[in-house]
């Protein structure tokens, strides 16, 4: 995408200059407005041509079978998959009875702009129709952070070189067809008319339909109100069928003359209010919006802005892609949560399809610690999510035999929904990854209120999960077996580092907060014996070592394991797990994601700087990266371990993973957590900001490529800038009570409004350490004009 010419390289906008059909659909991903309850791709205003039309409303999905070759107990019995919603985008234009449709005719112009600042999406398009009639079309859109319900655009065409006849139709289109949903039949048939359709009416430029899903029973409204300035010729109809509404405008326009349609569209759904509440909640939506009108709208969303950035802005010199490529990440992680308001955030987003929209641990371990540090009320959400699910989970570790709390490794609704178990239910790290993030969240917000309605509740359920599903031995050492971590190469494996570390952290941190909190903890049944029982079984973990190498184990065992033939294995056979059976991976030391590395940047305190360089080097030659979450953990270590030229280029993976389509399925939806690895990477990364115990330190490093880097986050309830050069970094307490940090281990006292300097060390790069054959980071360098960086060789 952005290496493509129509792709300018700009601080503070994503600006498209031509239009490219073959890359449309991940067009479509990039300019995606959403604000965590709506999803809007990007697609042309007319509709078509589309790469793949969507609409989204977080949380409505429809279920689907899940096949199965055998069926075993435990097994989940339906999926849930995302579905496209009523689309509010589409306005149509006609000139001269034309349809106009880029594909035909000439376009003289076509520019599309998504301003970071402003939230809006403006286009600007000058075509030729067929039989030689020019009119220049300018389009904003935006998804209001403000009004959670509601989208708006104002849509504005003009003719350029005689009288035209306009047409334009703006609709509510239900039960859109879509390209093939894949190779299962059976889900295609769930997916190609979800929407059965209850209510729809077309009046005096207000516009409604209210369908309901066929099996999830889940129910949709969606209306639409429109304003129109135009010549005293403009005219106005409207009509109204199950599955379209549409608003028609006509006008006859001279050279100089505009016809402008301001469209505002507003969303709800339920699983359980009526079909009169659904109509009225809507209607009161577009009521709130209209009242504060279109320029009210545009105002309102760049305040919001506004003030998200000066809390969460990130400056990089020396780099122009990266400077506009975290800003792109961290607007398009902010538009993923900002107004989720206890539903998840999916592994796209709101921005496609991708994963079913399905959330996973991504959301916990990467896309939760950027928006705690930004923008904390929207990290609250998603853990409220959690916390309303944790009947489903409950439900499901009785199922399996286990106390506790078993959540999902991916789902949308709280059930488990992956069909594979040994990826799925055997990863059960993504409970500590929950309280991971549980913990992160107050340490950030000392969110009292929080704690008591949500996150002891969590902590306690996941705590009891670990002292059921280990055990100790003849020893007294705990041990987890038979489980997932992130690789997802080495399934079933003993004493996974990564989990037993979380593990302890889950175990030690539900036992502070039920001695925080002994009145609400006695109600959920824990007593001192309880607490005892975790605190022995974290202190007690079992942590696989190799004497001999020197290494952690990644699990137990595992560097006894044949290694992988990298050699032999050609560039087009990966990702592995599409071209090999998984259980020749599982028995290899091959690893497709951070794993034990990942373990080194979240428990860092369980690990000395002698073994996090030793461990990094065993482990760097066996991570092929076949999955996005990788490359921005690899890019932490590597700089904690000296290696910056590697960490360099590794932020370049992360923060590109979209703008250049590494893994070619950026038209399903963007990386939502590889984005918020281009944050990771920079600020834990380069700016060495860890959280261990309450406390948070610094220690910085920056590769000779990049000249500053300066970020602002929310830690221990302040608000605090750094900014790092090669030698110095620099710590200001923008606003809050006196804080104390750590820079390099020394502890260093902010008061609000003072500057602090200290020097960053000079550290001798240490030796390179290599890659699996092939799999090597592009070797990443940028100047003005020249477009390279971030793909991963293969």
């Amino acid at each position: 995408m952005i290496t493509h010419p129509a792709y300018a390289v700009e601080p503070w906008c994503l600006r498209e200059t031509e239009l490219n059909l073959e890359v449309l659909p991940q067009s479509e991903s990039v300019f995606a407005l959403a604000n965590g309850h709506i999803g809007w791709r990007g697609n042309l205003d007319e509709g078509e041509p589309h790469g793949l039309p969507g609409a989204y409303l977080n949380g409505v999905y429809e279920l689907r079978p899940l096949p199965y070759a055998e069926a075993g107990y435990g097994y989940p019995e339906s999926g849930q998959t995302v579905i496209d919603v009523t689309n509010g985008k589409v306005i149509r234009l006609l000139v001269d009875d034309e349809p106009f449709d880029l594909r035909y005719g000439r376009l003289v112009h076509h520019e599309r702009v998504l301003d970071f600042r402003t939230g809006l999406l403006e286009r600007t398009v000058e075509w030729t129709s067929p039989s030689g009639r020019t009119v220049r079309v300018r389009s904003t859109r935006l998804v209001s952070f403000t009004q959670r319900a509601v989208a708006a655009i104002a849509y504005e065409v003009e003719p350029l070189d005689g009288d035209a006849r306009i047409v334009l139709q703006s609709e509510l289109v239900a039960n859109e067809q879509l390209p093939s949903a894949g190779g299962d039949p059976r889900v295609a048939a769930v997916l190609e008319s979800p929407l059965v359709a209850e209510e729809h009416s077309a009046e005096e430029g207000v516009l409604r339909l209210v369908h309901r899903t066929q099996r999830s029973r889940l129910r949709i409204a969606t209306a639409a109100v429109h304003t129109v300035d135009g010549p005293e010729s403009t005219r106005t109809y409207a009509k109204s069928n199950d599955d379209l509404s549409r608003f028609t405008v006509t006008s006859v326009l001279r050279p100089g003359q505009r016809l402008r349609l301001e469209k505002t569209v507003a969303y709800g759904w339920s699983g359980a209010r009526s079909l009169p509440a659904m109509h009225d909640q809507v209607d009161a939506a577009l009521a709130g919006a209209t009242s504060t009108g279109w320029e009210g709208l545009r105002a309102e969303q760049e305040q919001f802005l506004r003030e998200f950035w000066e809390r969460a802005d990130v400056e990089v010199d020396g780099d122009a892609e990266i400077q506009q490529a975290v800003r792109f990440a961290l607007f398009h992680v902010l538009q993923a949560g900002a107004r989720a308001e206890c539903r998840a955030i999916a592994a796209k987003g709101l921005t496609g399809p991708g994963y079913d929209g399905h959330s996973f641990w991504d959301t916990e371990t990467f896309v939760l610690p950027v928006l705690t540090c930004t923008a904390p009320l929207a990290a609250a959400q998603p853990l409220r999510w959690r916390h309303a699910t944790l009947p489903a989970a409950l439900n499901r570790a009785q199922q399996l035999g286990l106390k506790g709390a078993a959540f999902p490794w991916r789902t949308l609704n709280g059930d488990e929904c992956s069909a594979y178990w040994p990826a799925g239910t055997a990863a059960f790290h993504v409970n500590a990854d929950i309280a991971d993030a549980v913990v992160r969240y107050l340490h950030a917000t000392g969110d009292v209120t929080f704690e008591r309605e949500v996150g002891l509740e969590l902590l306690i359920h996941t705590a009891r999960l670990w002292r059921s599903l280990g055990h100790h031995d003849h020893q007294g050492r705990f041990h987890i077996d038979g489980v997932t971590g992130p690789d997802e190469y080495s399934a079933i494996a003993d004493d996974n580092v990564y989990t037993n570390l979380m593990a302890q952290q889950n175990l030690r941190a539900a036992a502070d907060a039920a001695e925080r909190h002994p009145d609400l903890a006695g109600g959920f049944g824990v007593d001192d014996e309880e607490t005892a029982e975790w605190r022995d079984a974290a202190d007690r973990m079992n942590l696989p070592f190799n004497e001999v190498l020197g290494v952690h184990e990644q699990s137990n065992g595992f560097t006894g394991h044949q290694l992988w033939d990298f050699v032999g294995t050609r560039p087009d056979q990966y990702p592995l797990m599409l071209h090999f059976p998984y259980f020749d991976i599982y028995r290899k030391q091959v690893i497709k994601q951070a794993d034990l590395v990942m373990a080194m940047y979240l428990r860092g305190d369980a690990f000395t700087e002698q073994e996090k360089a030793r461990n990094f080097a065993y482990y760097e030659p066996l991570t092929v990266r076949d999955s996005s979450l990788s490359a921005c953990v690899q890019a932490v270590m590597a700089a904690e371990v000296g290696q910056l030229r590697l960490a360099y280029d590794y932020l370049g993976e992360a923060a590109m993973m979209d703008l250049s389509d590494l893994e070619s399925n950026t038209r399903d939806g963007l990386h939502i957590a590889s984005l918020a690895g281009t944050w990771i990477a920079l600020v834990a990364g380069f700016g060495g900001l860890r959280h261990f115990d309450g406390s948070v330190g610094f220690a910085p490093k920056l590769p000779e490529q990049l000249g500053r880097l300066a970020f602002t986050v929310q830690v221990l309830q302040r608000r605090l800038r750094v900014e790092i050069t090669g030698l110095t970094a620099t710590y200001e307490l923008v606003d809050g009570d006196t804080l104390d940090i750590e820079h390099y281990g020394e502890q260093v006292t902010l008061k609000q409004g003072a500057v602090v300097t200290r020097k960053v060390p000079h550290v001798p790069e240490p030796p390179a350490v290599g890659q699996p054959a092939g799999r090597q980071p592009a070797h990443r360098s940028w100047a003005p004009g020249h477009h390279e960086g971030g793909a991963a060789e293969t």
